[in-house]
């Protein structure tokens, strides 16, 4: 492992691609809450996960500096994205648009300046966090890579949701409740889906550098 600039390889191109687009769409999904057995999630968890998958792997193929670069550029399609989506929800909409989608369209995208801001500091910070972490447990080797991606995805994940949650509803509503069944949710999917993934996600890697 390097943390010396990695050249644009095949892998490190379509991880980015991969990387802007699930920025973008955490925030879309993140609008639906979604029940798995006893326990209730916003769906933009499983974009974020990704994120997580992506940013991990990247750093394993091409070093620290090259994966904290890429959580940096991730605030380019999500500030473009959310100020495109403001445009839109202020210009006048089409007289033949379904009418049940002109009330819908601002609630499914649209978010108030508060959770945006929640979603800004949230999202760099877990994302940063997590590239630390799964860095420095590496110690010169990397070796269980998908011991490290589980344990730095659990830390980033918890990490995210104090942020968010505390920045956009402290003083509104309770959030305590919220707060745990998110991290509980949160932390039982980064343990069952991160390892499989981000493994394969190492694998794809190394086999488009070949």
């Amino acid at each position: 492992m390097t943390s010396s600039p990695a050249p644009l390889t095949r892998s490190l191109f379509v991880f980015s691609i991969l990387y802007g687009g699930m920025v973008c769409m955490a925030g879309v999904l993140g609008v639906k809450q979604v029940a798995l057995g006893p326990l209730a999630v916003e769906a933009g968890i499983f974009a974020f996960l990704l994120l997580v998958i992506i940013s991990s792997a990247v750093s394993e193929l091409h070093g620290q500096k090259t994966a904290t670069a890429l959580v940096r550029f991730g605030f380019v399609p999500l500030l473009v994205s959310a100020a495109l989506i403001h445009i839109v929800i202020a210009l006048p909409h089409d007289p033949g648009m379904y009418p049940p989608a002109v009330d819908a369209f601002p609630i499914v995208v649209g978010q108030g300046s508060r959770m945006m801001l929640a979603g800004l500091i949230s999202y760099g910070t877990s994302q940063t966090l997590n590239v630390f972490i799964f860095s420095r447990l590496a110690g010169g080797e990397g070796r269980l890579v998908w011991l490290r991606g589980m344990v730095a995805s659990v830390v980033s994940q918890i990490v995210d949701t104090l942020l968010f949650i505390t920045i956009s509803f402290y003083g509104e509503r309770p959030i305590m409740d919220l707060m745990v069944g998110q991290m509980i949710t949160k932390v039982l999917l980064s343990i069952i889906l991160v390892p499989p993934l981000i493994s394969a996600a190492v694998a794809l890697g190394r086999r488009l550098d070949r």
